[in-house]
């Protein structure tokens, strides 16, 4: 026997919209007021970002020596991933930060990207708007030289250069031209990508950066140096060598070109010309020069 609680013309009830949730037990008021207080946040966020931008206006009439601090801005990301809990993914406060360093850099001048895309693919292009930001003006060039040339005469204030490989030819070993010291000074200065881990669809090349203002330490840095040496040293003499002054290499890359003999050394921490353990290395190596440094990159895993 049919049921006779209901007639058969009443409407359904309405479907729960998917706008709606439930009233939570600790938050009266339902959606209206956690859209409100979700508006009172932006406002706080967006006063404190003004706020902040007056403070790099002071910052950039105090003389220093560049709006652009690389291991200063690692320092800063890495301090607030130690900080970070929640839901709000990691790599979302590094997005929102680089932007956020990108435009308050902007602020205190001029700030252009040369970059090296040696296949034509735009992946080191990628790889340079992720981290100086979606507005940041960028130049794609051929050739390692061509990109280096436009941080010497100033027109660009960085460069994206693919990392150095042993097998290199020699137009794409760009590191060795470092090592003349030509004025302006060129410096390694940053590596990309910051960000290790990489989400789907995201640059995975690997880049420095190169720039005539000289690298800023930041809390975790490796430095790089190059050396010239007698074509008879082997990389096994090289290793104990450097390892014997106290510089024992992370990675090596070594070259043998036109009679000359080089050699591009990771070693950990952030080092200066004036670094003793320079003085101390074996005769046949001759003094190393630094190259530069760049604040080590990100890995993702917890604390």
């Amino acid at each position: 026997m049919m049921s006779s609680s209901a007639p058969l013309d009443t409407p359904p009830a309405p479907a729960a919209s998917a706008e709606e949730p439930p009233p939570q037990d600790d938050w009266p008021g339902g959606l209206a007021a956690l859209r409100a207080e979700l508006d009172g946040i932006d406002d706080t966020l967006h006063g404190l970002l003004m706020r902040r931008a007056r403070v790099v206006e002071q910052v950039a009439r105090s003389g220093k020596r560049s709006a652009y601090r690389p291991g200063r801005e690692a320092t800063i990301i890495r301090r607030l991933l130690h900080r970070h809990h929640g839901e709000l993914p990691p790599q979302t406060l590094v997005r929102i930060w680089r932007e956020l360093l990108a435009g308050t850099t902007a602020m205190q001048g001029p700030f252009a990207v040369a970059v090296c895309e040696p296949h034509g693919d735009a992946a080191f292009t990628q790889a340079a708007r992720e981290h100086f930001g979606a507005l940041t003006p960028l130049h794609a060039y051929g050739s390692p030289a061509q990109a280096m040339a436009e941080v010497s005469r100033g027109t660009a204030e960085v460069a994206v250069l693919p990392a150095p490989a042993e097998t290199d030819n020699a137009r794409d070993a760009w590191w060795t031209a470092l090592l003349q010291r030509d004025e302006p000074r060129v410096h390694v200065v940053g590596r990309l990508p910051f960000w290790a881990p990489r989400p789907e669809g995201a640059p995975v090349v690997q880049a420095l950066v190169i720039a005539t203002t000289e690298p800023d330490a930041s809390d975790g840095d490796r430095s790089l140096l190059g050396l010239e040496f007698d074509l008879d040293v082997s990389r096994a003499r090289l290793t104990a060598a450097l390892t014997a002054a106290g510089l024992a290499p992370e990675a090596m890359i070594q070259r043998r070109d036109h009679g000359v003999a080089h050699a591009l050394v990771e070693v950990d921490g952030f080092l200066t010309e004036g670094d003793p353990r320079l003085a101390g290395l074996d005769a046949a190596l001759r003094r190393p020069v630094v190259l530069g440094a760049y604040a080590i990159p990100e890995t993702g895993d917890p604390a």
